[in-house]
């Protein structure tokens, strides 16, 4: 079976810390639950799944061609 976590179009997920978490959500100016959601038994999550809680906010970097890097906040739930 494939692994989805490691194939090249998936992008890196980075579990935040409490600082960096302040940090994204006084620069958008929102709640925490305001950001968009993603399961904690996400395939793509795979490998952050033994450091990952419901609640924590993961960093999603992925390739763009406008942007040549898009970065987006999920929100981890069950």
């Amino acid at each position: 079976m494939v692994d989805v976590s490691q194939h090249e179009l998936v992008p890196d997920h980075t579990v935040l810390d409490g600082e960096e978490i302040e940090g994204v959500l006084e620069e958008y100016n929102i709640k925490k639950t305001d950001l968009p959601k993603i399961k904690r038994t996400d395939p793509a999550m795979r490998d952050l799944e033994a450091d990952v809680e419901t609640g924590d906010v993961v960093q999603v970097t992925r390739d763009s061609r406008t942007t040549d890097r898009a970065v987006v906040y999920r929100l981890v739930v069950e």
